[in-house]
């Protein structure tokens, strides 16, 4: 079976990795798994995955420092990022969306399935946004193409 995509989880609670990476594995998914943010950080730069779950309380480098990182880096600013986090208050909500998150999961409010279902949704989310950016159209000035672009 071909994989759908490379999966990064970022999480320090070895039970939660478990689950997550069964349940991406078994639906078709390569995964790689970081039990800290220093680590997830640093495999998030080499591997370039499709996506990324992470986790806001870790150790040595909190998920906030991990997500601002990545928006930062030219190659990696727009890979899909799920916060995964019982830091549900709305200020972590507002800050995390504010800094680029994609997607924020509350531990415990959603089933693994529903949180299955916001992987796929935002992979399918960033392909479409990845063909439309490359889609191009060349126009000669004034020329046919440009009128038969706008009739259609």
């Amino acid at each position: 079976m071909s994989s759908k995509g490379t999966i990064l989880i970022v999480e320090d609670q070895v039970g939660f990795r478990m689950i997550y990476e069964d349940l991406l594995v078994d639906a078709g998914y390569q995964v790689i798994c970081a039990e800290d943010g220093e680590a997830g950080w640093n495999l998030a730069k080499e591997k370039k995955p499709s996506l990324v779950l992470l986790d806001l309380g870790l150790p040595k480098v909190d998920g906030f420092e991990v997500l601002r990182r990545m928006r930062e880096d030219a190659e990696m600013k727009a890979i899909p990022v799920i916060i995964f986090s019982v830091m549900g208050e709305q200020a972590n909500v507002k800050k995390a969306m504010d800094m680029g998150a994609n997607d924020y999961t509350i531990k415990g409010f959603y089933t693994p399935r529903q949180i299955l279902s916001k992987i796929k949704s935002q992979l399918i989310l960033f392909e479409t946004m990845q063909d439309v950016a490359a889609y191009k159209i060349p126009v000669a000035a004034g020329g046919a193409e440009a009128a038969k672009f706008q009739k259609e």
